[in-house]
């Protein structure tokens, strides 16, 4: 039988959905369980930084990071291997939440899925909905892609590294913040992935992209990216408010303000 996290407990169906009772709101890095009926389950890795929950009325930004290929599976500390989830062990002042969730074994990043952990992550913990960051590696750099592709609405700003994407959606992204991350003699991913990426959205009108590329770097570019600090401050330089209205969740057009007459 698969070991359950002791800090995990089940509530019963609510209408349609199965959701974890929350845990008690503690600084630092726990594992956490959520499912519903669909069937959507995962298991991921929530940080709240020391100060969290000190002030009530404060809302945090949240980092959402998807890790590659190799940290898949069904024991959910491998996702502490590379990235934020592994730089927060250390760091109890990171001032950010990070929710870093477990693909399960032999699947790839499914928006729909995660957009139902976010959902759920959002309704749970003191987050600024203005303030939500995505970034992933490896098939977690595809998955940063696709997800903001099918949900640019939801993110402030994306940082993808050593992924890829289709080209043709990229329009989407015209006004997303996106800070793209490669080395340059990767042999996994080659970066040309990220070259085309980044040239289709600059044809797309994008003036926020930005691009690292690391002069004969393999495939680990991830480490370089994430131990700068500078990424965590160009994250917090972005508010999704800042950008134009675009398309609304579920793919609706967000309402224009009715204008009022005197």
């Amino acid at each position: 039988m698969r070991r359950r996290f002791a800090a995990v407990a089940v509530a019963a169906v609510v209408a349609w959905c199965v959701v974890p009772l929350r845990a008690a709101d503690q600084p630092g890095q726990h594992a956490e369980t959520f499912e519903k009926q669909v069937p959507v389950r995962f298991d991921y890795l929530l940080f709240l930084p020391q100060d969290y929950g000190k002030d009530s009325a404060k809302k945090w930004p949240l980092i959402v990071f998807l890790h590659g290929s190799g940290e898949r599976g069904t024991d959910v500390n491998l996702v502490k291997k590379h990235g934020p989830p592994k730089i927060v062990e250390n760091k109890p002042d990171f001032p950010f939440v990070v929710v870093s969730p477990q693909c399960p074994p032999s699947k790839s990043w499914n928006s729909f899925e995660l957009n139902a952990l976010l959902d759920d992550v959002l309704a749970k913990y003191h987050v600024d909905k203005d303030r939500v960051y995505l970034t992933g590696l490896s098939m977690g750099g595809f998955g940063t892609w696709a997800w903001a592709m099918q949900s640019a609405d939801r993110f402030a700003a994306i940082a993808p590294i050593c992924g890829g994407g289709d080209p043709t959606m990229v329009r989407r992204l015209r006004d997303m913040p996106v800070w793209v991350f490669h080395g340059g003699a990767d042999p996994i991913v080659p970066v040309e992935r990220s070259r085309t990426l980044v040239e289709a959205l600059k044809e797309a009108g994008n003036t926020k992209v930005k691009y690292t590329e690391y002069p004969g770097v393999g495939h680990d570019s991830w480490t370089k990216s994430y131990d700068n600090p500078e990424l965590y401050d160009w994250f917090l330089s972005h508010k999704r408010s800042d950008r134009p209205a675009g398309e609304g969740e579920r793919g609706k057009r967000r309402p224009k303000a009715e204008s009022k007459k005197g």
